[in-house]
């Protein structure tokens, strides 16, 4: 029977309620294992926290103790993948796992295996941490490409992918794009006080100026640095060096090598340039071949000074324009 004009009509009778066995059904229809898996993921994650934590205090615990984490974490995620060979996030965690025990080609082939499934703009981390070991690898064009993928607004889980593409950038001869990957990423205004991912991001722009010799712009960031860290400083950049998985390996000279030369400790800044100038055909080997001649160069004059008139050198001095080599 219709209503009449102007009488509320009857409200639609509820939908039936979808039994729960239904979507379960379908659930396991899909992703069979699915409860294995996720079981196993959640351990994954418990164990790599462990690792990722000492990297915050202690560094040589998580040098030594590690890869017995990362040797677990990968045995689970090998029995994951039996059960769900397309899971994204397993073949994702698998990448990064085999990549943090040198399995380079384990690695390789699981995070390209995530990314066919989830697609390149989706997956930073993933795409960044590609990028990172073909960068390792030396093919630059592979690694800008993953590593550009892996770009967005600077944060903890980008940073690290923007300093690869900075150093990918400059590696290719293409000094003026890595400078502005950098700098065009840092925040417009002046903070009072820098969080982990600008203190890292500032210190590899000065990496980058003083690669490319404009040593008053590094001199400028440094100084910037060290003027809103200040006692922190030296144990804020220590932390997140540590952090860094540097491509090529001997980075990590060069960027302890400024460190130690811009707080003034100048011994130690001349053992890290010339272990960086050691490490083989590096590209900015006559860099710190001038670094370490600077450095002697100022050793000579101090000796030539009388004990009384003898001052201590300021951090960053090496690093002004005028009258180093």
């Amino acid at each position: 029977m219709l209503p009449l004009a102007g009488e509320a009509k009857p409200e639609p009778p509820p939908p039936p309620a979808r039994d729960p066995s239904y979507s379960r059904f379908w659930s396991e229809v899909v992703e069979p294992n699915g409860k294995q898996v996720a079981a196993i993921l959640d351990r994954v994650d418990k164990l790599l926290q462990q690792p990722d934590a000492a990297l915050q205090s202690d560094t040589d615990w998580a040098v030594d103790q590690r890869q017995h984490y990362f040797d677990d974490a990968l045995g689970l995620l090998q029995s994951a993948r039996a059960l769900s060979p397309r899971n994204a996030e397993v073949l994702a965690q698998l990448g990064r796992v085999a990549d943090e025990l040198g399995k380079t080609r384990e690695a390789i082939e699981a995070l390209e295996a995530s990314i066919r499934i989830t697609g390149p703009e989706n997956v930073s981390k993933v795409t960044g941490r590609l990028g990172a070991i073909y960068l390792r690898l030396g093919q630059l064009d592979p690694a800008i490409r993953w590593l550009r993928f892996a770009q967005g607004p600077l944060n903890p889980i980008t940073a690290h992918s923007l300093v690869h593409l900075a150093n990918a950038l400059a590696l290719r001869g293409e000094m003026i794009p890595a400078i502005e990957t950098l700098s065009n990423a840092l925040p417009s205004h002046a903070l009072g006080y820098y969080q982990e991912d600008v203190t890292l991001a500032s210190f590899a722009l000065a990496v980058i100026y003083d690669r490319d010799e404009q040593r008053g712009a590094a001199f400028d960031v440094l100084a910037n640095l060290q003027t809103t860290l200040q006692q922190q400083y030296a144990n804020q950049l220590q932390i997140q060096l540590a952090k860094m998985r540097f491509a090529p390996a001997e980075d990590q000279h060069y960027y302890q090598a400024l460190l130690y030369e811009s707080q003034g400790h100048y011994i130690e800044a001349r053992a890290e340039w010339a272990l960086y100038a050691a490490s083989g055909d590096t590209p900015w080997r006559p860099r710190a071949l001038g670094h370490i001649a600077a450095i002697d160069a100022q050793r000579r004059t101090l000796r030539g000074v009388r004990p009384e008139k003898a001052v201590s050198s300021p951090g960053l001095q090496l690093n002004l324009p005028q009258g180093t080599p």
